[in-house]
């Protein structure tokens, strides 16, 4: 596994084309929209390498949500995994499927901006689509991601060249510090904080390699070697983007356009301008395509621990696709096209993404506390998570006083997995009636998709497939008590 390239590939995404105009739009200035992209690259850095400690100190796949529920206990976990499930995923999909669709559309109306309904549809194709190709198939979905990785690179490598050469050429009006400080809205330290929550939407992905621990060769290594290699690299790719912008566009002009990089490539690149939206469009494609590839590794790392329904983590018999998970993800997402604001969607994903961040990094100053003699291959200075909190806490408060609806909708759906942990997870004797129900839904829902658990895959004969199935079906409305007790009393190394 290439890892440092990987740890690039998955960080650079969609957000580098709609995440300028949110944060420049918040920020107020172009000046200091570039110090917002600095800063968050620093910070997201430093967030990784708290995540690196976690990851080899609790080698586990799913990522945070392991690390949560191993130091804090069952209903801390749930509750990132409940979050993440309703609100993080589908969101992400949602915001890039709009920017699909906003790229797509924005070359046929040049005077105005998409039609609502008609963004939405788009998007929601896209979604069906890309659904209906990752149920077919696992090698059609690596090669959809492979062939629209390209567009990615091409759109960025030519913002950036270009950019370059109008810097060459004296089109720098933005950038002289006179210029580039010059507000055109009142400075507003809650608008900034939204700023952040932009700009680190674009560098989403920074914990993924988190998510497959269990699979990395030599973690040890690879782990504090990608994030050397990729953060940096991601942060000076989009600082230079972001420079690249202005050098063609004043800020009036790119907080007009919902197409950054269309209205950029209209300025510069003449009869060649379409080469833009189909760059951008086919990396946003490769980007739905591959968050709904990779959700599948947390419903299963869930639905292993008792949190999710175990049909989520089941994968159809011949063609080894996560039918069932892929299905409830692409539902939700489309649930959320009920709006096409994508940057409401974003403050929306941001906070409760930071939140859980911020808990997950708190968690590593508790374990150090509790298990200070417990092995860690990688140990960092408790100044990194301290300088983490502290940013954590400047972000949550002053975006939930400037957002107190959109942020107090995500603690609230948040909040709704409560009920229905104690319910679902901790309620150990359950009526006979309630277990006779999952159990048939679980059934229905097998034989509607023709899907089992992984394990059971290999085994031979239907009566060892069965016992397999339902050995695995039982953490649903069984045992879950004492596993939740013995991950909050003894975090396993």
């Amino acid at each position: 596994m290439r890892i440092p390239a990987g740890g690039a590939g998955n960080i650079i995404g969609s957000g580098i084309f709609v995440s300028p105009k949110g944060v420049l739009e918040n920020a107020g200035s172009v000046g200091l929209a570039l110090i917002v992209w600095i800063v968050t690259g620093l910070i997201t850095a430093v967030g990784a390498l708290c995540y690196a400690e976690l990851g080899v100190t609790i080698p586990k796949s799913g990522g945070d949500y392991s690390y949560v529920k191993d130091i804090f206990g069952g209903l801390a976990g749930f509750l990132r995994l409940w979050i993440a499930v309703l609100v993080i995923y589908p969101t992400n999909q949602a915001v890039i499927a709009l920017t699909f669709s906003n790229y797509v559309l924005q070359p046929l109306f040049p005077t105005c901006f998409p039609p609502d309904s008609g963004l939405r549809l788009l998007a929601a194709i896209c979604l069906l689509l890309l659904t209906w190709v990752n149920c077919s198939s696992v090698r059609w979905a690596t090669r959809v991601q492979d062939v629209f990785t390209a567009g990615k690179l091409l759109a960025l490598a030519l913002i950036i060249i270009m950019g370059v050469v109008q810097i060459c050429k004296g089109e720098y009006f933005w950038l002289e510090p006179k210029n580039a400080f010059e507000n055109f809205q009142e400075p507003d330290i809650g608008l900034i904080a939204l700023a952040f929550l932009q700009g680190s939407f674009a560098y989403g992905g920074w914990n993924f390699l988190n998510y497959v621990t269990e699979e990395l060769v030599d973690p040890y290594k690879n782990l504090p070697r990608a994030i050397f290699i990729s953060i940096p690299l991601v942060t000076f790719v989009y600082v230079f983007a972001n420079i690249a912008y202005v050098t063609a566009m004043s800020p009036q002009e790119l907080l007009a356009s919902n197409a950054v990089a269309v209205t950029f490539g209209e300025k510069l690149l003449g009869v060649m301008a379409w080469i833009m939206p189909i760059s951008v469009a086919l990396s946003t494609f490769g980007g739905v395509n591959g968050s709904l590839f990779t959700s599948s590794r947390l419903f299963f790392a869930g639905a292993r621990e008792g949190h999710l329904p175990s049909v989520l983590a089941m994968i159809h018999v011949k063609r080894c696709t996560p039918i069932p998970a892929l299905l409830f993800t692409c539902i939700s997402t489309l649930l959320m096209l009920v709006t096409s604001d994508m940057y409401t969607l974003i403050n929306y994903v941001g906070f409760i993404n930071y939140l859980f961040y911020g808990v997950t990094v708190a968690g590593q100053i508790v374990l150090r506390w509790k298990k200070p003699n417990m092995p860690r291959p990688i140990k960092i200075s408790l100044l990194f998570p301290i300088i983490y909190l502290l940013f954590w806490a400047f972000l949550l408060v002053f975006s939930l006083w400037s957002e107190p609806v959109v942020c107090g909708i995500g603690l609230a759906i948040m909040l709704t997995g409560v009920p229905v942990y104690f319910l679902g997870v901790y309620w150990q004797h359950k009526p006979k009636c309630f277990n006779d129900f999952i159990e048939l839904l679980t059934l229905v829902s097998q034989k509607l998709c023709v899907v089992v658990y992984p394990e059971a895959e290999g085994t031979s004969g239907t009566k060892e497939i069965n016992e397999d199935v339902e050995e695995q079906r039982q953490p649903i409305y069984q045992d879950t008590l004492s596993k939740d007790k013995d991950s909050v009393e003894q975090p396993q190394p």
